[in-house]
């Protein structure tokens, strides 16, 4: 969920003792837990270096290596990702990465003898989506608004607009509205609660 300190101050006000006022209160006690935890892994990701705007939405995320290396946007929202962070991963404002993704900013190199890392920094500009299942690999740049289809593997760059699906990823014919004004953190029940009842 986004910082406790944001919902709080941004909360829906309905008249006390209105039927509202109790259904909005009783939705966020039950919200509380999800957003203890949450909030507890931004603060721990934050002592150890990372970047995390107040309004991100981190969910259960599993991060290796420097912690230094993340920055997250602006709305934007992480499900239950897998990052390996050995380079910098550098995500816009509402991006939205659902469930199962996996990042990697390193693989090896098979050219290699030695088979030592290769690692290349991964940039993902605002409103990307990236679908369900779907892999980033080392030194791929998402372009705004491009669309990652769910279980597509990513080997290079996509251009802003595009919609890319498969293994290797590859380009549909259709391109993504160019016009993207949505926040994918207003979607989550657990922050409707607070912010619009």
């Amino acid at each position: 969920m986004a910082k406790f300190s944001y919902l709080w101050s941004n909360r829906v006000k309905p008249p006390i003792g209105s039927l509202l006022f109790l259904k909005v209160w009783l939705k966020r006690l039950i919200s509380l837990p999800e957003l203890t935890k949450r909030n507890i892994r931004r603060f721990k990701l934050i002592q150890n270096g990372a970047k995390i705007s107040e309004t991100a939405e981190i969910g259960q995320v599993e991060i290796g290596g420097a912690k230094k290396l993340l920055a997250i946007g602006s709305f934007s929202f992480l499900g239950r990702v897998n990052i390996a962070l050995h380079d910098q991963l550098i995500i816009g404002d509402y991006v939205c990465i659902n469930d199962g993704v996996e990042i990697l900013t390193a693989s090896h190199d098979v050219q290699d003898p030695l088979w030592r890392h290769k690692k290349a920094k991964i940039i993902i500009d605002d409103y990307v989506w990236i679908g369900t299942g779907a892999m980033i690999l080392p030194g791929v740049h998402l372009g705004k608004g491009c669309v990652v289809g769910a279980r597509a593997v990513v080997s290079k760059s996509v251009l802003p607009g595009d919609i890319v699906v498969g293994n290797p990823a590859r380009p549909v014919s259709t391109k993504r509205s160019k016009e993207l004004n949505y926040n994918p953190c207003e979607f989550l029940a657990s922050n409707r609660c607070w912010l619009v009842g």
